[in-house]
């Protein structure tokens, strides 16, 4: 089951043998383009821009897809 995360919120995401950290910086509830792509999220399925603590660079995550850091 997914998670609820809010801004600010340390998170960490695994990729196969790799895992990134990094900070929630925005809940997208609404169609729109964010993190370099176009995301489809609702109030009912949310999904996060997150800033990677490594590269300094921002993307939009599933909450399913990431956990509490």
């Amino acid at each position: 089951m997914a998670r609820n995360f809010g801004k600010g919120d340390r998170v960490r995401r695994e990729a196969g043998n790799e895992s990134s950290v990094g900070t929630i910086e925005d809940v997208i509830t609404t169609e729109t383009e964010a993190g370099g792509r176009h995301v489809k999220a609702s109030e009912e399925e949310p999904q996060y821009l997150v800033r990677s603590e490594k590269s300094g660079r921002t993307a939009v995550h599933h909450p399913d897809k990431i956990h509490p850091a």
